[in-house]
């Protein structure tokens, strides 16, 4: 992206100096940028325009003083000793299991939970924060959003000049292809650049940068452990040359050449420190969004579970659950807007004209599930991955709650999945209190193992339902189980 911006500096000035002023130098890196087209008072509505959409895509803000507090503690010692120490940055720690970290213009960096409770130090979670600050302070945003402005007014120039001059029109087509490939997203250059920036920060403020390099190595991990669980390639083998993000493994030896270059005495990983944080943080799912306990979704706030077939995989998020199979059938659950199912007293009508309205439904027929109102109908659609049968069904249990499900399913395994599927459907029903109430979250919980606990001893006590030993060991990466010492600190996921 740095030679990008260089040669789309220098291709602007030839074609209009008065129409493109904006290629400065940038303040982190030392190199030109354009950013023209986004001023720093800009990114900062953009920011606070944004920010509202982001807690609400991302399951709102964890509600943990003491975690959010140690978040932005962290935070704005690694402003201070970046180029933009005056920027008001606002760093929120958002309630999602996912391991994700990003940041928007104008200083809004965001740490999910689920990465909070991966990481292991205090130093790892800095280098995280170092990485994001470092986009902010580059100003990626902008040289984005400028370099897009500029790339679409800059076709129309050349359009203009080849109707003229008779330029061939394989020439348009080459640029808009490559702009394309440069503005999607974080470049690998952008993403590398940060990286730089980060360790750059946190060997101001004294931390141990080799912590970016133990940190990367945990994503690594961590994307090898869920391919596994899910029976699918890495990451990595699906890496393909439009993949905006850099290899794990890149920016693996980057961290490492990065953190060697520079020797800090006496770094800070504040381990300890970071332990006593983090210790019961909610891992996985938070009840206020559902529950996955093996194949049921349980809801304990609205009363209700359902179960997925052998196979499945789920995912949860603020707005829907989704579970995959190998076979490439999947389950979409959500339900309509307490508002707008007010709206509709006609359930089969809000399937066949509202829901599925544009999908021309066939056989559609009401069946009774555990006493609730449900309508049901199918129909083959193709897709981008093949012909699929479609089945939506919605679930009515009072005038404010429909229930969505949709089945898709390739049409030459829909004979073997049909009455798995079936059974998903009828397995809705509602919890009693008392169900709702048993119903708890899982924890980081850290303990003090003994020298003579082997790591299969301390495995058998996590509460995840399966690949447990490969969870305590990717959540204490650091730790060497087959040599312990007493009263060593162990991260494990329990109730």
């Amino acid at each position: 992206m740095i030679i990008a911006q260089k040669f789309l500096c220098r291709s602007l000035l030839i074609l209009s100096v008065a129409i493109f002023p904006g290629c400065t130098v940038n303040p982190a890196t030392g190199e030109q940028s354009f950013t023209a087209f986004m001023s720093p008072d800009k990114e900062r509505e953009i920011g606070a325009e944004e920010h509202p959409k982001i807690l609400k895509q991302f399951g709102g803000v964890y509600d943990d003083v003491e975690v959010s507090a140690y978040v932005a503690e962290i935070g704005f010692q690694l402003v201070k000793v970046s180029e933009m120490p005056d920027l008001a940055f606002r760093f929120t720690v958002l309630n999602d299991e996912k391991i994700n970290a990003f940041a928007l213009p104008g200083g809004y960096v965001y740490v999910t939970r689920g990465l909070i409770a991966l990481a292991e130090s205090e130093a790892e979670l800095a280098g995280v924060i170092g990485h994001e600050i470092g986009h902010v302070t580059a100003r990626h945003t902008a040289e984005r959003y400028s370099s897009t402005m500029a790339t679409n007014l800059g076709l129309t120039i050349l359009n203009i000049l080849g109707s003229v001059y008779g330029a061939p029109g394989e020439a348009t087509q080459v640029l808009s292809a490559g702009a394309e490939s440069i503005l999607k997203g974080y470049s690998r250059e952008q993403e590398l650049e940060a990286d730089m920036l980060g360790v750059r920060y946190v060997n101001r403020v004294g931390y141990d940068a080799n912590a970016m390099t133990s940190f990367f190595r945990k994503l690594k991990g961590n994307d090898e452990l869920h391919a596994a669980m899910e029976d699918r390639p890495t990451n990595e083998e699906n890496f393909s040359h439009q993949s905006t993000h850099p290899r794990t493994t890149q920016r693996i030896e980057q961290a490492i050449q990065l953190a060697s270059a520079t020797t800090v005495a006496d770094p800070i990983i504040n381990r300890d420190r970071f332990l006593n944080t983090v210790d019961g943080i909610i891992f996985g799912d938070d009840p206020a969004q559902g529950i996955r306990k093996g194949r049921d979704f349980i809801h304990p706030d609205m009363r209700f579970k359902f179960t997925v077939p052998e196979g499945f995989v789920m995912y949860n998020s603020p707005s829907r659950v989704v579970a995959r199979h190998k076979n490439k059938s999947a389950i979409l659950f959500d339900m309509e807007s307490s508002s707008r199912a007010k709206e509709f007293t006609d359930l089969k009508q809000y399937l066949t004209n509202e829901w599925g309205g544009k999908l021309g439904l066939e056989g559609v027929e009401r069946i009774d599930v555990n006493g609730m109102e449900t309508w049901t109908g199918n129909t083959i659609q193709s897709t981008n991955q093949g012909r699929r049968d479609v089945r939506l069904v919605v679930i009515r249990d009072g005038p404010d709650e429909i229930f969505r499900f949709a089945f898709l399913t390739p049409v030459d395994v829909l004979s073997s999945m049909e009455t798995a599927l079936k059974r998903t459907t009828y397995s809705v029903q509602r919890i009693s209190e008392a169900e709702a109430q048993a119903v708890k979250p899982l924890r980081v919980r850290v303990l003090r193992a003994d020298a003579d606990v082997t790591a299969d001893d301390l495995a058998a006590t996590m509460d995840v339902h399966a690949f447990q030993k490969e969870w305590l060991e990717l959540m204490n990466a650091g730790i060497d189980f087959s040599n312990l010492s007493d009263n060593t600190r162990i991260k494990i996921i329990q109730e």
